[in-house]
């Protein structure tokens, strides 16, 4: 997410903002999907999950507001038998009320950032796909992690005002993990990777088992920009096109 903390975002609505922010760093708080829980056990109880969650416990009683509420979010709404596509970000939004655990999402109401909105415009441009509108358009990608996109940011927390604030805390040592197990035990998957944070994964990733599609990251800083401009890079339609070869027939 760090390219957009370049650009200013309109806040949410301060109510319930205390909702929107981390309580606790008890990872008994964070539900994942059964799929995902022994990966995240296990981390949590190594010596750099406890550091990270240390961490985290040193920040919130040193009162820092920490974003998002739920960390592990994209693990609860995708499965990881129900992955078909991974979009990895870098960290989450920074501003009050934009984090909601999924990278690029934006929780309903918050005005869109502009790799976001640069991401609905390829959208519309690649597949046709109405850009949201008017009376209330909602930036949330909900509905893409229920489909089996697993939006994943590599580090899990940020706090408010201050982008990349928990980078190399210990979160990639888990989402590294959660990359491995995608690439090793997921079926056949699409992986977008927009920048150069996001690209330098690739190793992680099995390719002659996934699509890998690699363009620049969709903030406005590098959009239209060569070698690859994630404007007109048409991963979607690729993508599409790719899942539609390898669908894994239902069992009967």
């Amino acid at each position: 997410m760090s390219p957009d903390n370049l650009n200013p975002v309109a806040e949410a609505s301060p109510v319930g903002a205390v909702a929107n922010q981390l309580q606790s760093a008890d990872p008994a708080a964070w539900p994942v999907a059964v799929g995902w829980q022994g990966l995240v056990d296990g981390f949590f109880a190594s010596s750099q999950g406890q550091g990270l969650l240390a961490f985290l416990q040193q920040r919130l009683d040193a009162g820092a507001v920490v974003f998002p509420p739920l960390p592990l979010r994209a693990l609860q709404l995708t499965p990881p038998q129900e992955v078909r596509v991974v979009i990895l970000g870098q960290d989450p939004y920074h501003g009050r009320g934009q984090a909601e655990g999924l990278a690029f999402s934006v929780a309903p109401g918050v005005q869109f950032p502009p790799s976001l909105r640069n991401i609905f415009k390829e959208l519309q441009r690649d597949l046709g796909t109405p850009f949201p509108a008017q009376p209330q358009p909602s930036g949330s990608l909900v509905k893409w992690a229920h489909k089996g996109v697993l939006l994943l940011n590599t580090c899990l927390t940020v706090e408010e005002g201050q982008p990349a604030s928990h980078s190399g805390k210990g979160w990639e040592l888990l989402t590294d993990a959660i990359i491995r197990q995608v690439s090793q035990d997921a079926q056949p998957s699409v992986f977008m990777l927009w920048g150069a944070h996001a690209q330098s994964k690739r190793p992680l990733i099995d390719a002659s088992r996934h699509l890998v599609l690699t363009a620049n990251h969709p903030s406005p800083l590098s959009a239209l920009r060569p070698p690859l401009p994630f404007i007109g890079c048409g991963h979607f339609s690729q993508a599409r096109a790719w899942r539609d070869a390898h669908v894994v027939p239902a069992k009967t």
